[in-house]
């Protein structure tokens, strides 16, 4: 894990990850949630990029995994430079087996149509 300025971590998302692989060597395994969470809470605001805008992966971030609130610069990037390391979230989503339909409070009827999971991948850049 890195903590030096000038390659800050990077946030990506399904999409993002694929932008930045266009050259070099990279290393990439699975994290457990609270291993994602650990990992992002130790980085001060200042050392981290958020490279996706996908609200969706926020709202995860945030409200799920129970990161505290922060405001991370966002940057697209392009290339990831040697020894940069970056925290993937990918969501997974799946079609539902089953669509009840709820009732909400304002009498509305809504439908479950989908399954929405998010896994958390750590990716370095190592040549």
């Amino acid at each position: 894990m890195n903590n030096m300025k000038d390659l800050p971590l990077l946030l990506l998302d399904n999409s993002s990850m694929i932008s930045v692989l266009n050259e070099g060597t990279f290393r990439c395994h699975n994290l457990t949630l609270d291993e994602a969470t650990q990992i992002l809470e130790a980085h001060e605001e200042a050392n981290v990029l958020r490279c996706f805008s996908n609200q969706d992966i926020e709202t995860v971030i945030y409200d799920y995994l129970g990161v505290t609130k922060r405001d991370f610069e966002y940057k697209k990037i392009r290339n990831m430079r040697v020894g940069q390391d970056a925290l993937v979230f990918k969501l997974y989503i799946t079609k539902s087996e089953s669509q009840p339909v709820i009732e909400a409070d304002d009498g509305v009827q809504a439908k479950k149509i989908q399954n929405v999971y998010v896994y958390c991948q750590y990716l370095s850049r190592i040549s």
